[in-house]
């Protein structure tokens, strides 16, 4: 696109690849196929060196997700504090009360926890149980059999006992046999009992409102590393956006020429798009859940080593599945994916040439067509769908498996008096959040593939080789005209000969018709002469100047171009004519509308000047987008002009209107005219007849004809074919 606001001319159009799009995701994070980076720890390499510049930024996400993280690991075992409070009251109370039945409905002053446990193994001594197997009991004789373990703390218990009627100390035995007494013994050893005490529910009250404060401050470091991280990521993209960009404005036209225009557009936008949301989700998403997985770990090992080696068992297993149907779903995805391009490309197709298949009457064959490409997309939908769905219910097995094995292992080791039950619950809830982030990482990673895939096409485009630099100072006064080709020779690929060892002189004001068959040349010289393209070999110069001395802008600035293809965008008429130049007034603008012949048609709209063109002026007919064009360059007042087929999409009256709007823009401006129809080009001062890339004839239009050459032969074939359309008859039905 030049500086008066007209698309380049179309050269050599590269191979179409289809745009990279969204990604389609199941459960886990799996999905459409994952696109891999070539070099995928280079690539990684160089996008975070992006985020140097803000390493203190990533030092404050860094310290705000472990003080999150921290809190928030910190919060069940805190809760298990509390859980033991609550049961170890409640088992205070259940063991006060067998203590009043026991003791005749009062507890000894005497009785401690300590001293409980001791009775209890003095009651479920072998020799006791003896005693109570034989029969009668006699309580002096328990109380010397409990005397007779030597602990001095057992006197007050003997003496009690020895008080109570024999029936009272045989009901106490048989309460406490020898595997019942030290079962409770080792349970109660675990546990925080007070005889006579209960539920401290003040300290309960404390304990969560120190919860409730920790998840608080977890959560608030959690938005805060989130929200510096979002301002990192935008910052970060911000640079990269604006390299991509300036990138753009140093590459040559042979890039965007090689380059499919979907592809580009993608690389701009849904490439970085993908790196963006990686950088403001993923990268605190993996510190997050790296750091649960560590603080999990050490706070699961911290309760039981036994408990968090008996959770790690069936990782593992779990870990094998769904790889397993993970390989499986991201086959079908692919198939997905691939039936998804099919199918819509088919209904494109259809939709852009419905006239055409209702003309051919071939709608049954492509309800047909659409009707396979259907049923193939639901084929692959429905089996991709539901074996990654099988991932979920199979990871909830394994960690219900998990929870059970737990619960059965840790309800023993409370039994056995080695883990407290608030504790147990507080494992119990690290196996939870055990699995969770790990799953999240697996699918994390598969994001992280794809941003490299996409960060490595941001960086192919960065590192594509840039045009020359400019060189030399603006001419200084106007610029007349004068053109001149010296031995110029041109190769788009440098195998393959196109323009070799070319010579033209146009002297300013003067009009140059080039015309021949496509892929002649004709419009790489007009690339030539603005430097869309260098050449190999020669020198181009206007007014007497190297044009490869002189800067683009310079070159470029004096020249117009109106094309064959329309370029207006979003906005009034009256800003879409002062593209042309800047600070145009109001009075310029009308004057090059009315040489242009847009005046009238315009003045017939509603809004006049102040029409709202909708996409690329689709609201106005092709030759009035073609005349705004010309009203375009009329107000940038080019000194030398090129017309690109600017007539060769036009009905013939509305040709003869363009062509009388160029034939006042042509006058005293050194133009460049490229047409197919030679009917257009016969006033030309010169005519350029061109064939691969040579200049084949040169001269006026009947000079040429005269000649009886390839001019000759050309324009007979195009009026010959005219006219036996115009006689041939009907044919019949």
């Amino acid at each position: 696109m030049n500086l008066h606001g007209e698309k380049t001319p179309k050269t050599r159009p590269g191979k179409q690849v289809r745009p990279q799009g969204g990604r389609m995701h199941g459960p886990m994070g799996m999905g459409g196929p994952v696109e891999k980076a070539k070099d995928f720890k280079g690539t990684m390499r160089r996008l975070l060196s992006y985020l140097k510049p803000f390493r203190v930024g990533l030092t404050v996400v860094l310290l705000s997700a472990i003080l999150s993280v921290v809190f928030s690991i910190t919060g069940p075992k805190i809760m298990g504090r509390g859980t033991n409070i609550l049961f170890d009251g409640v088992m205070s109370r259940v063991v006060s009360r067998q203590v009043e039945e026991a003791f005749g409905g009062t507890v000894p002053a005497w009785l401690d926890k300590d001293t409980l446990l001791l009775m209890l193994d003095a009651l479920g001594s072998e020799e006791l149980a003896a005693m109570t197997a034989a029969g009668e009991v006699d309580p002096a004789a328990v109380s010397a059999a409990i005397l007779a373990r030597g602990d001095e703390r057992l006197a007050p218990i003997a003496a009690s006992i020895a008080q109570m009627p024999a029936a009272d100390v045989r009901t106490l035995l048989l309460s406490f046999s020898s595997g019942d007494a030290a079962r409770i013994s080792d349970m109660l050893s675990g546990m925080d009992i007070v005889i006579g005490g209960g539920v401290d529910y003040a300290r309960i009250g404390r304990i969560l409102g120190l919860l409730v404060g920790i998840y608080l401050l977890s959560a608030f470091f959690g938005w805060f590393q989130i929200w510096v991280m979002a301002g990192i990521t935008q910052k970060t993209v911000y640079a990269l956006r604006k390299h991509v960009d300036e990138k753009l404005d140093r590459l040559p036209i042979r890039t965007f020429d090689s380059m499919p225009r979907g592809d580009l557009l993608s690389r701009v936008t849904n490439d970085i798009d993908n790196i963006q949301q990686t950088l403001s989700q993923s990268i605190t998403q993996v510190m997050t859940a790296l750091l649960t997985v560590v603080g999990v770990m050490a706070m699961m090992l911290s309760i039981s080593p036994l408990l968090a080696l008996v959770s790690l068992v069936t990782l593992p297993l779990a870990g094998v599945v769904a790889m397993q149907i993970a390989k499986r779903s991201q086959k079908q995805f692919a198939i997905q994916w691939e039936s998804t391009g099919d199918l819509n490309g088919h209904i494109e197709e259809m939709f852009t040439g419905h006239a055409i298949v209702q003309a051919y009457g071939k709608q049954e064959e492509a309800v047909q067509r659409f009707d396979a490409h259907n049923a193939r997309l639901f084929s692959s939908s429905f089996k991709a769908q539901f074996i990654s769905g099988v991932v979920m219910p199979v990871m909830h097995f394994f960690n219900n498996l998990n929870y059970v094995v737990i619960c059965v292992v840790g309800g023993i080791r409370i039994a056995q008096g080695t883990i407290s039950f608030g504790d147990l619950q507080a494992f119990i809830q690290y196996a939870r959040q055990f699995t969770q982030p790990i799953a999240q990482t697996a699918g994390i990673f598969n994001m992280i593939q794809s941003t490299a895939a996409s960060a490595e096409r941001v960086f192919e485009l960065l590192d594509e080789k840039e045009e020359t630099p400019d060189a030399g100072m603006v001419p200084e006064g106007p610029v007349a005209g004068d053109v001149r080709f010296e031995q110029v020779s041109f190769r788009y690929e440098p195998d393959i000969p196109l323009i070799e060892d070319m010579n033209l002189a146009v002297e300013p004001g003067r009009s140059v018709a080039i015309v021949g068959p496509t892929g002649a040349g004709k419009t790489t010289l007009v690339n030539l002469l603005m430097r869309f393209y260098e050449i190999q070999e020669g020198t181009i110069r206007v007014d007497g100047t190297d044009i490869r001395e002189m800067p683009r802008e310079a070159l470029r600035q004096p020249i117009g171009m109106v094309l064959q293809d329309t370029w207006l965008f979003k906005g009034t008429i009256r800003d879409n004519i002062a593209y042309g130049r800047e600070n145009a007034t109001e009075e310029d603008i009308r004057e090059a509308a009315r040489a242009a012949y847009v005046d009238h048609f315009v003045r017939t709209l509603p809004d006049g000047y102040d029409t709202i063109l909708e996409d690329e002026g689709s609201n106005l007919s092709q030759g009035q987008r073609q005349l705004l064009t010309i009203a375009r360059a009329f107000l940038a007042q080019p000194r030398i002009l090129i017309l690109d087929e600017a007539t060769s999409s036009v009905d013939t009256r509305t040709e003869a209107i363009v062509q009388r709007a160029m034939a006042r823009l042509m006058e005293g401006r050194t133009s460049f005219v490229i047409a197919h129809r030679l009917s257009t080009i016969q006033n030309a001062d010169t005519i350029l007849v061109m064939d691969h890339g040579r200049v084949v004839e040169q001269g006026r239009h009947q000079e040429l004809l005269d000649r009886g050459g390839f001019y000759s032969r050309l324009y007979q074939s195009q009026f010959t074919r005219a006219q036996d359309e115009e006689v041939a008859p009907p044919t019949p039905a």
